[in-house]
């Protein structure tokens, strides 16, 4: 967050609260923190969810099956949660980064968009940068070509 500005405080809480919930496990309070007609954007969604052919989901319930899904079988192992205390925020825009490089050794490398109103989450774009998307390429084209598109 910049020095020079005020963080919206509902900003500061989602930053916190997503992680924690995001890192743990924690589905139910993951969930909490969208609203009902949010909009989830991520190029892990055909990934894990077979039905879905593109990478948007629609609504709290289509959130909360892609979330439960993925924290049973994440297709990516390189998972390691770790990001800096920075963020940003402007209007209604909470942004952070998921870096490639941690502590531990790479990860994948996300950044985080989303755009806050009334406290909750309405819309949520996930981009993945380069370390993620070699890793992710290969479960696509194999399901790609089992769909034949």
């Amino acid at each position: 967050m910049d020095s020079t500005a005020q963080p919206h405080p509902d900003h500061a809480r989602i930053h916190a609260e997503w992680h924690r919930a995001a890192s743990t496990r924690d589905g139910a309070a993951l969930l909490a923190l969208y609203a009902e007609d949010a909009v989830l954007e991520s190029p892990l969604v055909p990934a894990i969810l077979d039905d879905k052919i593109d990478g948007v989901l629609r609504g709290k319930a289509e959130i909360a099956r892609f979330l439960g899904q993925g924290a049973r079988s994440r297709p990516i192992g390189l998972v390691r949660w770790h990001r800096s205390t920075t963020w940003f925020s402007s209007g209604q825009t909470l942004v952070w980064e998921y870096p490639r490089e941690t502590p531990d050794g790479d990860q994948v490398d996300i950044l985080e968009v989303m755009d806050i109103a009334d406290g909750l989450i309405r819309a949520h774009r996930i981009y993945w940068g380069w370390k993620g998307c070699t890793l992710i390429a290969p479960t696509l084209t194999r399901r790609n070509e089992l769909t034949g598109e």
